[in-house]
């Protein structure tokens, strides 16, 4: 080979190789930065708000009053006997007495009404505190067991 063509090869190599790290470079730099047109076609502004705005609750909760010392007449002992005691006491399940039976609630009606509430709220036997409802008030189970008590020939 003659010299002429070995230093055109090295100058071929080097071109390639020198072209080939700058084409590089400047497909790096064209790739990591964003283009950013001058004028925005359809950008959205925001607006700078006070920080309190945008620390507001999503929510306010409020809460009702409460309506159980408003309404102490209105309980009804035979709503709550039904939604809550009937499962034990209208079919003596466990030995409880049932509803209407004379004979099962006479001797607790003589025991007085203060010892059949007490005994209903705080529970006795087999039969547990506020007949296992426990989000029941004393008032309610009072007037439950009022209820309870007059149907079975009582007059409490």
């Amino acid at each position: 080979m003659s010299k002429r063509t070995e230093l055109r090869s090295l100058l071929e190599t080097v071109g390639v190789v020198i072209g080939s790290i700058v084409g590089a470079i400047v497909l790096i730099v064209f790739a990591t930065t964003k283009y950013e047109p001058s004028e925005p076609a359809n950008s959205t502004v925001v607006e700078a708000k006070p920080s309190s705005e945008n620390v507001m609750p999503v929510a306010d909760v409020k809460v009702a009053k409460d309506s159980t010392s408003d309404t102490k007449a209105s309980i009804s002992g035979e709503k709550i006997a039904t939604a809550n005691c009937a499962m034990c006491h209208a079919s003596g399940l466990m030995n409880a007495p049932k509803i209407g039976d004379a004979g099962q609630w006479g001797p607790r009606i003589a025991q007085g009404k203060d010892m059949l509430i007490s005994n209903a709220i705080n529970g006795i036997r087999t039969m547990p505190a506020k007949g296992g409802n426990a989000s029941l008030t004393d008032e309610e189970v009072a007037a439950a067991v009022i209820f309870m008590a007059n149907a079975s020939g009582g007059s409490l």
